[in-house]
């Protein structure tokens, strides 16, 4: 079991492996737009394959990680992913790209599934991700300075993705490897806080839509609006994600002083802004501005989000629930991006995007105002020992009701 203040490195690493794809999204749908016979558009929706993929091995998983075994599920996922992204940085064909991309995409997935599982159940969920979004920021940024010196194709960004996952491998022998002990008494089997969480996951579907179809167009709007090299581009993002360092920083040593609402809505809004300016970019500046000052926020209040949702439940369900229903958004994102640059403009686009934040931090808000907490309270059941979920609400807000008891499974 790990100390409360000790990080857990190969979750972290699992993390880093299975949000690496995202991530990249912009250089992996550029370099199919260029490196194949694909448009835009079409590059866009193998981009959105590859995320719904991901988003299909979550929503499958959701509940099954402790039944089948965080050590295997991790493991095959690492495999698929190496096989898939690997294979399809050395295909030439599109129906042997777009095939290798759904595998890996799928592999993503389900070693995010095993990640965020396993940090629900951390003492302090909100620092280990904050840790794991600091590694895949990092591992961003330098893949983005090194891409564009290796010369043209559609291989490199994919490569990059498979080799991280075989580099990950040898740290998963340090998970369990055995399946957890189920459940008796069904009871413990249901979902806890059921409205707050689909409110949440459905928020969390919208908000990654809006910022992926940003982000999956980032590198045109550069190209084509800004008239920037591919080198100067991959420059501006290797940057912004390391001032999205910076903010993770700053949110991981801020921690829960600030509460959930204010760095959730408030983050929320401010990104609406960003996006406005970066979608509007036709010079360096303003499109460097744009960027840096998005990614700065973006993790911070994903990793709040995070957080939330596993303050839901301890054993990682809503976890996994909210972060494959934001995999669902963040696949439609290029698709969506493409189509509404296409049809009117980057310019126009930023601004339905940005609607479309403030409208989805309201409810975002009402949620994280939710007090929720995960005290473990010890109830005689003949010789079974369960955790009960407690959650509190502002009277104004929601009716607190008793949360349905969930058996106590150990730490990580």
């Amino acid at each position: 079991m790990f100390a409360p203040r000790t990080t857990p490195w190969p979750l972290v690493a699992l993390f880093t492996a299975g949000y690496l794809a995202p991530y990249l999204l912009p250089t992996v749908v550029g370099r199919l737009d260029s490196g194949l016979p694909l448009s835009p558009t079409q590059a866009g929706a193998v981009g959105s394959a590859l995320l719904l993929s991901s988003a299909s091995a979550g929503f499958l998983l959701a509940s099954r990680v402790e039944r089948i075994g965080a050590r295997g599920l991790a493991r095959f996922g690492l495999a698929l992913a190496l096989l898939g992204y690997g294979g399809a940085a050395l295909a030439h064909s599109v129906p042997a790209v777009v095939l290798g991309v759904l595998l890996g995409g799928f592999g993503s997935g389900t070693t995010t599934a095993v990640a965020a599982t396993r940090i629900a159940a951390q003492p302090d969920p909100h620092r280990a991700t904050t840790v794991g979004l600091l590694g895949v920021s990092a591992l961003a940024g330098a893949v983005y300075l090194t891409v564009p010196h290796l010369g043209p194709g559609h291989g490199q960004p994919l490569a990059a993705i498979a080799v991280t996952a075989l580099a990950v491998w040898p740290l998963t022998g340090r998970l369990p490897s055995g399946a957890a002990p189920q459940p008796q008494a069904r009871s413990a089997s249901r979902l806890p806080h059921r409205r707050p969480g689909l409110v949440l996951a459905a928020c969390m579907l919208c908000w990654s839509l809006v910022q992926n179809s940003l982000w999956g167009v980032s590198g045109r709007i550069g190209l084509t609006q800004a008239q920037l090299t591919e080198a100067t581009v991959g420059a501006v993002f290797a940057v912004a994600l390391g001032a999205g360092l910076l903010g993770v920083t700053g949110a991981g040593a801020l921690g829960p002083r600030l509460g959930r609402a204010l760095p959730i809505g408030g983050g929320t809004v401010l990104i609406a802004v960003c996006i406005t300016v970066s979608a509007s970019a036709t010079d360096l500046e303003t499109f460097a501005t744009g960027e840096i000052a998005w990614n700065t926020l973006y993790p911070i209040v994903l990793s709040y989000v995070i957080g939330l949702a596993a303050s839901l439940d301890a054993r990682g369900r809503w976890a996994v629930l909210v972060g494959s229903a934001s995999s669902l958004g963040t696949a439609a994102g290029p698709l969506t991006g493409s189509v509404l640059s296409a049809r009117a403009g980057f310019p126009a686009m930023g601004v339905v995007l940005a609607v479309g934040l403030l409208v989805i931090a309201v409810p975002m808000t009402v949620v994280a105002l939710g007090r929720h907490s995960r005290k473990s309270v010890e109830i005689a059941e003949g010789i079974e020992v369960v955790e009960v979920e407690v959650v509190e609400f502002p009277l104004a807000t929601v009716e607190a009701t008793p949360a349905a008891p969930e058996r106590l499974t150990p730490a990580t």
